[in-house]
């Protein structure tokens, strides 16, 4: 998608370990029109699969989904939790993921009331990176008995594994902007024109 991509190029930072820094406009401070194009896109790609809500990692995550679901003539969101409250349900699921941008470890958690038996669900995200939080939010979806119809994605990290593995299980994966390569000589991307 060539405007995340102008958007990489001109506001990004790149930081030491492959980290990209799109805070500027992806998951700090919004760029509400980039957001709302990048929704129509993943949701244009995976209308034809019917989803019936848009599943997601808080916090980063939700704009995207929301603006995917909006698309969607506006499905639900369903966001995965990091943190324990005292009113949580006696119903969730929980997987542990580990955050290559964070590095460490942390819960992901769903009340499964809000993903039903049977739904088709839409995983949307900003990275994806080695895979570990779309992983957790499949096995989530497994345990709810739901059904994965594919993941979005706005940047997928090319240089790691995340992406090629879910390819590799038949996934049916959009990533907006893949990441190649990081040097100083700037930012190499992949032919996104992918089908799915």
């Amino acid at each position: 998608m060539d405007a995340l991509k102008q958007a990489i190029r001109k506001q990004g930072r790149m930081m030491p370990g492959g980290i990209v820094k799109v805070d500027s406009f992806l998951n700090h401070r919004l760029d509400t029109g980039l957001m709302m194009e990048m929704g129509r896109e993943i949701a244009r790609r995976f209308a034809p699969s019917a989803p019936d809500l848009v599943l997601t990692v808080e916090a980063s995550g939700i704009a995207l989904a929301m603006a995917t679901a909006c698309a969607l003539n506006g499905i639900p969101v369903v966001f995965a939790k990091k943190g324990i409250a005292a009113n949580q349900s006696a119903d969730m699921a929980e997987e542990k993921i580990y955050s290559f941008t964070h590095q460490c470890e942390s819960f992901i958690r769903v009340d499964l009331r809000y993903i039903p038996r049977g739904s088709r669900v839409l995983i949307v995200d900003d990275f994806l990176a080695n895979g570990k939080a779309v992983n957790g939010l499949m096995s989530i979806i497994r345990r709810a008995g739901a059904e994965l119809v594919g993941v979005g994605i706005a940047i997928e990290k090319g240089f790691q594994p995340g992406g090629a593995k879910l390819r590799e299980m038949g996934i049916p994966l959009l990533s907006l902007a893949v990441i190649d390569e990081i040097t100083d000589a700037g930012i190499r991307f992949r032919d996104t024109d992918q089908e799915i």
